[in-house]
């Protein structure tokens, strides 16, 4: 350790700028979300200050950690609020918790210290899926009713969830609506009854089908950063993987570029959140449900 000390202090003086330490900054290739029997993970996010949110679709409860700590804590009580069963959890630029309810039919917004703000129902036997935020709006995808909805969304609140394109409206006619991502412009919405992926125009509402010229493209969980699109797709087999694609200048074509390694067996990875140079997705169990604690999220294997 003196050692260490006098050499920094010899840099120092032959360079005369400070000398830093350079000390490890590993982050976990694990965490371990709940130890809880039944859990079953689902939905996650992760913000760029590195803060970590998972959703229980078994039980509607809310983990909160951080990427730099392999452990996270209980952050809403299981079936608070109504909130038996939860899949998609954001953070809106106002620092509020968004959570879909899944078959609970409700979407919540909860304040950063996990005060319930509102509750807004869609009508009763809808499954609320996954959503994405725009800049005025949230989008909704209902995997029961294969509609999409849509609610306000400003820094006085959120606004009543109301259909915003049925399932009618939609073709070839959807059998499973899941992950939903936007660029503000467009969305794009996974479809995994027929793997495919719908573009969807904001302003006229017109619905096409991505074009993949090289592959297969839907996905249970997505993630867009500019024209690169991470979907988790189930390969089949049981075996998962998050599959990249380039997507074009207007997002009405992809080009499938790179799989992960698969999940681990019986893993059923379902979302997916970045954190800086690493991926990372939910190790839901879903295939072997309940699945066997501890609950888990990882690192995508051989994909950035």
């Amino acid at each position: 350790m003196k050692r260490m000390v006098v050499l920094s202090i010899l840099v120092l003086m032959v360079s005369g700028q400070p000398a830093v330490a350079h000390a490890s900054h590993t982050r976990p290739s694990t965490y371990v979300v709940s130890t809880t029997p039944g859990e079953t993970l689902e939905g996650i996010e992760v913000t760029r200050d590195g803060t970590m949110y998972v959703t229980s679709v078994g039980t509607g409860a809310v983990y909160r950690g951080s990427t730099s700590s392999p452990r996270l804590k209980l952050f809403l009580p299981a079936g608070t609020d109504g909130r038996t069963s939860a899949t998609g959890v954001h953070v809106d630029r106002w620092g509020r918790v968004l959570v879909a309810g899944a078959s609970t039919s409700k979407l919540f917004l909860y304040d950063a210290r996990g005060q319930l703000l509102v509750v807004r129902e869609a009508t009763p036997g809808s499954f609320l899926n996954d959503f994405t935020i725009t800049g005025d709006a949230v989008y909704v995808t209902d995997s029961a009713n294969n509609q999409i909805w849509r609610a306000p969304l400003t820094r006085h609140g959120l606004g009543e969830l109301k259909p915003w394109l049925t399932r009618d409206q939609i073709q070839p006619i959807p059998y499973f609506l899941n992950g939903i991502v936007t660029d503000g412009r467009t969305l794009l919405v996974g479809e995994q009854g027929q793997d495919v992926t719908y573009r969807i125009d904001l302003l006229t509402k017109q619905v096409s089908v991505l074009e993949v010229p090289n592959g297969i493209l839907s996905g249970d969980g997505y993630l867009l950063e500019g024209h690169h699109l991470y979907a988790v797709y189930n390969a089949g087999g049981g075996k998962y993987v998050t599959r990249l694609a380039l997507l074009n200048h207007d997002l009405t074509k992809a080009t499938l570029v790179a799989d992960s390694s698969p999940g681990a067996a019986g893993a059923t990875p379902t979302t997916i959140a970045r954190d800086r140079g690493q991926l990372l997705w939910v190790n839901s169990q879903l295939d072997v449900a309940p699945g066997t604690p501890p609950y888990t999220v990882s690192v995508v294997p051989g994909l950035h």
